[in-house]
Formats: structure tokens, sequence, C-alpha cells
């Protein structure tokens, strides 16, 4: 933690929130509010070991800078990245409030082994958030294409919400049934990349697809959740599977 003033401030604060975010913490020595905050930002900051840096910015003797960010009541709090203010608050905060501020501005344990994405990596990943679909489907993929399908489908059964979840999951109890052998192709057509060719195939199994139709839709609507809602294949897709279905 550092005093910040005017004449520091562009160093201290603007410029080096290009390399780590800067807290800044708007005060004054006559604000209650003030004392009983800014305890509360320091343990965070501590917590975050390097990740982010606080300076406190005295209002009463920095007017200037005081009006430059608009500061109209205290305590505020403003974090930087960039030279730019990214996320703030004003007033007193209780200590989960707080804690959320430092969340969303600094990458967690899991936010850095998601990143990393190597299986060891993953496996942490969803030790610490289970219901973390971008550390569980990837890691169900692992385990899948290695043919542990029962390992996967117990990593993907504590992701709620996740079309990729439920896709992957579906397309593992799929080829675990011995009456939807004909399901291959499509399957290979997308593993090798050939998106368009496995769901045209998987859409036009869906006739006589009986006890399987819900899963085989689940497993397109993964596939389109992964295009995403703009992609020209995504598009049609839909309306083919609608039509299929309806």
């Amino acid at each position: 933690m550092i005093d910040v003033n005017e004449a520091d401030f562009q160093t201290a604060v603007l410029d080096r929130s290009a390399e780590v975010p800067v807290v800044v913490d708007f005060w004054a020595e006559w604000c209650a509010p003030c004392r009983q905050l800014g305890p509360l930002i320091e343990r965070a900051v501590a917590a975050r070991s390097g990740q982010v840096e606080l300076a406190k910015v005295d209002v009463d003797a920095n007017q200037n800078l005081a009006r430059t960010y608009g500061i109209q009541g205290i305590p505020a709090v403003k974090a930087f990245r960039d030279g730019k203010v990214v996320s703030e608050f004003v007033g007193n905060q209780p200590s989960l409030a707080v804690e959320r501020f430092f969340d969303e501005l600094v990458p967690s344990e899991s936010d850095g082994l998601v990143a990393a994405g190597d299986e060891a990596s993953l496996r942490r990943a969803v030790e610490l958030e289970p219901s973390r679909a971008d550390a569980a489907v990837p890691l169900a993929r692992i385990l899948h294409a290695r043919g542990e399908g029962e390992a996967a489908l117990g990593i993907l059964g504590e992701v709620p919400g996740s079309f990729a979840a439920d896709g992957l999951a579906a397309r593992i109890r799929l080829e675990a049934r011995p009456d939807q052998n004909e399901l291959g192709p499509a399957f290979a057509a997308l593993d090798s990349g050939d998106t368009a060719a496995g769901l045209e195939a998987l859409i036009a199994s869906l006739p006589s697809a009986d006890g399987a139709r819900d899963d085989i839709r689940r497993v397109v609507v993964g596939v389109l959740d992964e295009l995403g809602v703009d992609d020209p294949l995504a598009r049609e897709s839909r309306r083919r599977l609608a039509a299929a279905l309806y």
C-alpha cells in the first residue's frame, strides 16, 4: 500500500496499471466508513500476493484528483488497468462484496489452471470448482478420448446449465449403447473437424432414433453452442434440427 498524491498519480497508478491492476482508495481522515473499509481492502490485496496493488488518495489533500475522477462521496474505490478505470464502487461494503470486487479484477487460481489446459491443471481446477464448465468439459474430453467414459460422465455430472457438458455426456451415453453403432461415422466426422458432415449425420438420424432422440439432440445442441449463434452452419443446423424434431 502506498499513499499517492497529484504529483505521482501518473507514475504510481496510471503507468503502473499497465503491469498490474492498481486499486485506488479515495478517502479522508474524518471519514468513519473509510476507516472501516480500509482494512478490508488491505486484507484483500495482501491475500492476492502481488497480483494487485493498492494506492490511497486523501481527497482533502488532492482535490484536483478527486474532481478529475468525479469523487462525490467517500469511500470511493476505483480499479485501474492500462491507465483506465475498469471497476469501481462507492461507500462502505461488507467483506464478501470486497472479495467479489477483487475476484473479478484478479484472475483466480482456477483461471490460471484453465488457461494452462493440461490434464493435471484441469484436474486441479475441477477440484477447486467442480461446476466450472470450462475446466470440466476439456478434462472430460481428455478422459473420453482415452476411453474413460465413466470417469468423464462423473465430472460432467457436476456441471449444471452447460450445453457443451450435456452434449458430451449424451455422446458418451450413446456410444455405450449397442443399438446406436450407426452414429459412429457422425462422431468420427466431428472428431476429424468435419463439423458439417457430423451435424448432418446426427440430424438425419433423429427420425428413426426412437429412445435415443433426446441424447442425439443434446449432442447437436452442444456442438451448435460451441459454434456460436452467429455461425452460418449453426444457423442452418438449428433450422434443420427444429424440422427434424417437430
